[in-house]
């Protein structure tokens, strides 16, 4: 078969027996969570460059209203007790809206009244109602409903969302049948409220946040997401779609989604040193007149007011950051919104594309070089290749394309066609040696080899003091034999002989087709007498033999043998051949079918 051909069918066979190796891997849950998550562990590092290289510069007119650590203990040695009075929110809301702000977003919860402080609570709903820019979050869960009966929420909740593809399932994760809802005085107002849950990988790690979330089979916004559409859209509402490429729309907004409708967040710095934080102890005291060092301008800004203070309970674990509070996450969220700079996950499709494309270059790679360290190197700088491409197309294009099972597919790809190439070269070495020293017709070794193994037979004799004998042998008459059947049935009786030679002797023998109708046989280890023993039953054989011949004819032939050997009869290798020919002749003149020895 053409070596061309050969080769293909090995690309294909190897492709497809990656393909399936992978397939069959990803099946098992344990293993696809090893991949799963070594691919999420290999986001976060290239994450981690790009934060470190600043590839992505914060807004400015994101602002972080911080309760941090001081905040807390301020409030706990001015106020005695947290949660804080709500009306030090209205106060302070109050005067951030001096300044005109974009928005004010709180990462708070407002539940349940305190019931020594009512005041407070109808002061804060209706300090909220009287601005069209502040923003509050809610959250759902799954609570069991004798703890709690899920209630009813208003219309202005509800978001008008239409998908328009069937990869996208908001329910999946975030399906929620029961809701911890806010104070009743914010529900019933004009103040905006958003869902503010989250979704952990299994590492515990925050790399994806939501889009909606689906309870009473209507949709809830994200509280980020609703700020974002009211920036991007200048507060003019529009309707929510998914689109057939997964991409939630609403004007100008642009949201990439996954297939559970989240978003893959860019990451733009740690925490604490990508936003301004402002320490809310510090606005605090300016709404009791106190004169402050600082003064702080809220022009145009998006202020997110939320807890920084581990103490508080409000940090996660992100790719760039082990302790980040969920407030910048929510920044995080907007600054992506605003940037248009979301991560995109490629399809399926695309990384199927993208792992046969490298088992396939793996593959011509391996077996197109002669050298294996330069198809060790070829393969370890297209991986590293791969996986600096796979960096910079997550820098310039925003876009997620996995590392861990191409580069997992490209070491199976190796190993495999390494493995094939060399049974495949194997193969070919152990045929073209076949052809070699093998004769076509009656496949005994060629007279090349017979001189070969007879030179070498000779020397290991003469070094370990051994014996060993030689046999020539012919096909009597068999020229006549030629001359009255023809060279087919001449062809077939000499393939018979040497099938009855091969079947006579013993494996370490060497049978050899000497020239025209003479063999020869090499036989180690044996002494004359031996030898003469050999000879009489291989002529017997021979001789007791009948051969089927074209045209259905059967007949017998004989053989007539010489035997010389090593060391009595000589101790060269024309000298051993020269006393077998002698001694065959000798059995000739005697009458043939027989054997005879050196003198």
């Amino acid at each position: 078969m053409n070596k061309k051909i050969i080769d293909y069918i090995a690309y294909f066979l190897i492709t497809l027996s990656t393909i399936f190796i992978i397939l069959f891997l990803s099946h098992n849950k344990v293993i696809f969570n090893f991949f799963n998550d070594a691919e999420n562990k290999s986001f976060d590092y290239r994450q981690s460059l790009l934060v470190k290289h600043k590839h992505l510069k914060p807004d400015n007119n994101i602002v972080i209203l911080a309760i941090d650590d001081a905040s807390y203990e301020y409030i706990l040695d001015n106020y005695g007790e947290w949660p804080i009075s709500r009306k030090v929110y209205a106060d302070i809301i109050n005067l951030i809206e001096k300044d005109n702000p974009k928005a004010i977003v709180f990462d708070l919860m407002f539940v349940k009244s305190f019931k020594n402080d009512m005041k407070s609570d109808n002061l804060l709903a209706d300090t909220m109602d009287k601005y069209d820019n502040i923003y509050t979050g809610i959250n759902f869960d799954n609570e069991s409903f004798e703890l709690r009966k899920p209630i009813d929420l208003p219309d202005k909740m509800k978001a008008n969302l239409e998908v328009n593809t069937k990869n996208v399932d908001i329910g999946k994760i975030f399906g929620f049948t029961n809701c911890r809802a806010i104070i009743e005085q914010l529900l019933n107002n004009s103040t905006k409220i958003g869902m503010i849950n989250i979704n952990r990988s299994n590492d515990g790690i925050i790399r994806t946040v939501p889009t909606f979330a689906k309870y009473k089979n209507e949709y809830y916004p994200y509280l980020t997401v609703m700020v974002g559409n009211d920036y991007i859209n200048q507060n003019t509402e529009h309707e929510y779609i998914i689109d057939n490429k997964s991409n939630l729309k609403s004007g100008k907004l642009n949201i990439p989604v996954t297939n559970s409708g989240e978003c893959v967040l860019n990451w733009y710095g740690p925490a604490q040193k990508t936003y301004k934080n402002i320490p809310f102890y510090k606005l605090i005291q300016a709404t009791q007149g106190e004169k402050i060092a600082e003064q702080y301008d809220f022009k145009d800004k998006i202020i997110f007011v939320g807890t920084t203070a581990q103490s508080l309970f409000d940090t996660k674990s992100v790719p760039i950051d082990k302790i980040y509070p969920g407030v910048e996450i929510h920044a995080t969220y907007m600054n992506n919104i605003i940037d248009n700079s979301f991560i995109k996950k490629t399809t399926h499709t695309t990384d199927t594309i993208i792992i046969i494309t490298l088992i396939l270059t793996i593959t011509v790679i391996v077996f197109s070089s002669s050298s294996a360290l330069f198809a060790i190197l070829s393969s370890a700088m297209l991986a590293t290749a791969y996986y600096m491409t796979s960096y910079y197309v997550m820098k310039f294009l925003n876009l997620w394309i996995p590392d861990i099972i191409p580069l997992f597919a490209v070491l199976v790809t190796f190993a495999i066609s390494y493995l094939a190439k060399y049974l495949l070269k194997s193969r070919d070495f152990e045929y073209q040696y076949k052809l070699a020293t093998t004769d076509g017709l009656t496949e005994l070794y060629n007279h090349r080899y017979f001189q070969d193994a007879l030179r070498k037979q000779l020397e290991t004799a003469k070094r370990y003091n051994q014996q060993f004998s030689l046999i020539i042998l012919d096909i009597d008459f068999f020229k006549k034999f030629n001359d009255t059947y023809g060279h087919q049935a001449g062809d077939a009786v000499l393939k018979g002989v040497a099938h009855i030679l091969k079947r006579n002797t013993r494996a370490t023998d060497f049978v050899c087709r000497y020239g025209g109708e003479e063999m020869s046989i090499i036989l180690p280890y044996t002494d004359r007498a031996e030898a003469l023993v050999h000879a009489e039953r291989i002529c017997k054989a021979v001789a007791d033999n009948k051969f089927n011949l074209p045209n259905n004819v059967e007949c017998g032939v004989t053989i007539s043998l010489g035997v010389s050997t090593y060391p009595q009869d000589g101790d060269t290798p024309q000298i051993l051949i020269e006393k077998a020919d002698k001694a065959l002749y000798q059995a000739k003149e005697n009458g043939r079918n027989q054997g005879g020895e050196g003198e």
